[in-house]
């Protein structure tokens, strides 16, 4: 498991976890095979990227109905992602803060949220994830890779369902 899912397990928790993308991409596929015949001509006949806006809307509406009763884990993935409010990574971090029972500062410091998180922070786990998050400059200059890290980090947890302070976005 990388880094970033690591972190972003601890925050999102298990139900969350998956990438958004790779989730909707199959959560499309299986509502079509399932869903009832009259959908199903269209996607032989249609252009194979134009089935996938209709089938995600009209999956995600059956599966926003039928979701607690559901026992297939994509089509709860995608109803979840699809009817949930963000994750509200700022109360979730400041309370890790207070658990931890160290005075960490998560909203400047990509050390301190791991740490926060209960996480490995050292010098080669940051360096991992640099790499995963696309760093593109020295990773010995630990100052500059961290500042990059932890504005990367902040980005892609909006992209994936969390709610991030818009001041730590910039």
């Amino acid at each position: 498991m990388s880094i970033f899912d690591r972190i972003k397990n601890a925050i999102f928790g298990e139900a969350h976890a998956a990438p958004a993308p790779q989730r909707l991409g199959t959560a499309s596929a299986s509502p079509s095979s399932s869903a009832p015949p009259t959908t199903q001509p269209v996607a032989p006949s249609a252009p194979a990227a134009a089935p996938a806006p209709t089938f995600t809307a009209s999956s995600a509406a059956q599966s926003t109905t039928a979701m607690p009763r559901s026992s297939q884990s994509d089509e709860v993935a995608s109803s979840s992602l699809a009817s949930q409010a963000p994750v509200d990574v700022e109360s979730i971090l400041n309370e890790a803060v207070k658990k931890s029972g160290q005075k960490l500062d998560w909203r400047h410091s990509i050390v301190d949220l791991m740490k926060a998180l209960g996480m490995d922070a050292s010098l080669q786990e940051r360096k991992e994830l640099a790499q995963e998050l696309g760093y593109p400059g020295d990773a010995n200059d630990s100052a500059k890779m961290n500042i990059f890290l932890h504005k990367a980090l902040m980005k892609k947890l909006s992209e994936n369902g969390g709610h991030v302070p818009s001041d730590l976005l910039d």
